[in-house]
């Protein structure tokens, strides 16, 4: 029997085999040195990169066929499977007012479009998907910088011309095209679904608001006076308020109940953690309060803050927060419930933990604001410098053998998407009307109000050795089919008290757990998101 033989019976064997694995009796050359926690596949480290607010179409509308301009670096030709994108009568004879239309890198920067929960039922318009531009673009109610706002700029698409390296990363590993965010709704619903499948359970308050605000909060609800803004509603939250339980938090706040996958993972004893740039304090207030003012400059220029609180899900629940941002005891504690971090991090602890020889088995890293994609302060080239710098780290550390990286979004952001998403759980609202007024779906006598779904189609890429390369996932997924794979991969259990857990597909079809992995590094440039070099045959840890 060969070793590669070897290691694959230690991830498949009975118990037996496995604990003679443990104990290093067999000398697999996929072995860690200690033995991590029990898992159900060969997958021992998750990599959640959880970018911000793109819709499937905004970068992956002409997938695999870029446009080529002359004074725009090509992408090279491809073979690959074919995808749900913009073609023929949707290009040509599109229902909306404004036709789609290829955005070219000298445009990266964008406005951020209209995307809350109510207004992107009104663009599906009852499944016709023809009001995008009426109430989900972006004209002269905002302006950035010196980037100009046009409603119609919200039905723009890039091409491989621009966001070259996710094309390349689809290209070499996996990307599904029937991905959908599990509600509709902006980046605090897309965050509370990932890690916990579930919006419900939500208390609120105005914090540190002014009176002149206009910030109302009652028992089940959280919203603003003299404009168009609920924040939460019967207890769900539809929109953005600031976690709680964070010290950085500045405005209108919201305090979860229940439990999420952290919970989860803090019990079973999985090394685990949240790594969010700008998460280390600044400073603090004269009163001890933790600040969080470290900055870049933004894609529409302005100084951009690193951190937002928002954008961190497991802050808004008292067991999983980290309310004053503490560092982490030491490098090798990070992501064991012995930290005083509380698994709650800034994105440079996740490359000290991994120096230290304890990469935490799940992670999800969160870019700083510059960096993370969001329209209006980031963009896609600024994106790609951070996916390709990680990944490249990510794909050189001993643990590459046994990872996968899931490179997701939050929430679309209003970018056009043509396909009408799947509503199989309804809510009848005020704030609902993707059905016809106060209407989503047809909600059961179950349904929870502000809980419509499944909303926008959004990418998701899957990079890992055991990764189908180049496939093309057309089944149905969701943002909680993340939240699923970790619950299988490490035998969590369910969430329970209605989280979309239970109902999620998984991920599973993405990998060949059958074939023997690909151990070849994809290394890329993080300016151009080019292969930088041949592929290199990654060494196994010995």
């Amino acid at each position: 029997m060969t070793m590669q033989n070897a290691c694959r019976l230690g991830y498949f064997a009975a118990a037996i085999l496995r604990g003679l694995l443990a104990a290093c009796v067999l000398p697999c050359l996929c072995m860690a040195a200690e033995p991590a926690a029990a898992v159900r596949t060969p997958i021992r480290h998750l990599i959640v990169i959880y970018q911000e607010n793109v819709s499937f179409d905004h970068y992956f509308a002409t997938y695999p066929h870029a446009a080529n301009l002359e004074g725009e670096r090509p992408f090279p030709a491809i073979r690959a499977p074919s995808v749900n994108g913009l073609s023929g009568p949707l290009l040509a004879r599109n229902p909306n007012s404004r036709p789609p239309f290829r955005l070219p890198p000298s445009h990266a920067a964008t406005c951020d479009q209209d995307h809350s929960y109510l207004d992107e039922q009104r663009a599906y318009d009852l499944g016709l998907v023809d009001r995008v531009v009426e109430f989900e673009g972006t004209g002269a109610r905002r302006s950035y910088g010196q980037t100009a706002c046009d409603a119609g700029d919200v039905m723009g698409y890039f091409d491989g011309n621009t966001v070259a390296a996710l094309w390349m990363y689809a290209h070499r590993f996996a990307l599904a095209d029937n991905f959908f965010g599990t509600t509709f709704g902006p980046s605090t619903v897309g965050a509370l679904n990932l890690v916990a499948g579930q919006t419900h359970g939500a208390n609120g308050d105005c914090g540190d608001l002014p009176p002149e605000a206009g910030c109302v909060a009652t028992a089940d609800g959280l919203s603003f006076t003299g404009r168009d803004s609920v924040e939460i509603l019967d207890q769900t939250i539809i929109g953005d308020p600031q976690p709680a339980f964070d010290e950085c938090s500045t405005r209108e706040r919201a305090a979860m109940s229940g439990t999420n996958v952290g919970d989860l993972l803090t019990k079973k004893h999985v090394l685990w953690g949240f790594f969010q740039g700008g998460f280390r304090p600044s400073g603090h207030a004269a009163s001890g309060r933790a600040q969080c003012g470290t900055a870049h400059p933004g894609s529409a220029g302005g100084s951009v803050p690193d951190y937002i609180p928002h954008h961190e899900p497991f802050q808004y629940y008292r067991s999983t927060a980290n309310p004053g941002h503490l560092p982490p005891t030491r490098a090798d504690l990070i992501g064991s419930n012995e930290d005083a971090a509380n698994h709650q991090y800034d994105l440079e602890d996740f490359w000290s933990a991994a120096t230290a020889g304890r990469l935490p088995e799940v992670a999800f890293l969160k870019a700083p604001a510059y960096q993370d994609g969001h329209a209006g302060y980031s963009d896609p080239l600024r994106e790609q410098q951070f996916l390709v710098e990680t990944i490249n780290r990510l794909q050189r550390l001993r643990e590459w053998r046994d990872m996968a990286i899931v490179i997701a979004y939050d929430d679309s952001d209003g970018w056009y998407d043509h396909v009408m998403p799947p509503i199989v759980r309804g809510s009848a609202g005020a704030q609902d009307a993707v059905s016809g007024e106060r209407r989503c779906g047809q909600p059961g006598a179950a349904a929870v109000t502000g809980r419509c779904g499944y909303g926008p189609r959004l990418p998701l890429l899957v990079l890992s050795p055991w990764v189908r390369p180049g496939f093309v996932e057309h089944r149905l997924l969701d943002q909680a089919s993340i939240l699923r794979f970790i619950e299988d991969n490490w035998r969590l259990g369910r969430l329970g008290a209605g989280s979309a857990d239970e109902e999620a597909d998984t991920l599973d079809e993405i990998f060949d757990w059958a074939a023997p992995p690909r151990w070849n590094w994809l290394l890329l440039d993080p300016v151009t998101g080019e292969r930088r070099h041949e592929e290199q045959p990654l060494v196994p840890h010995r």
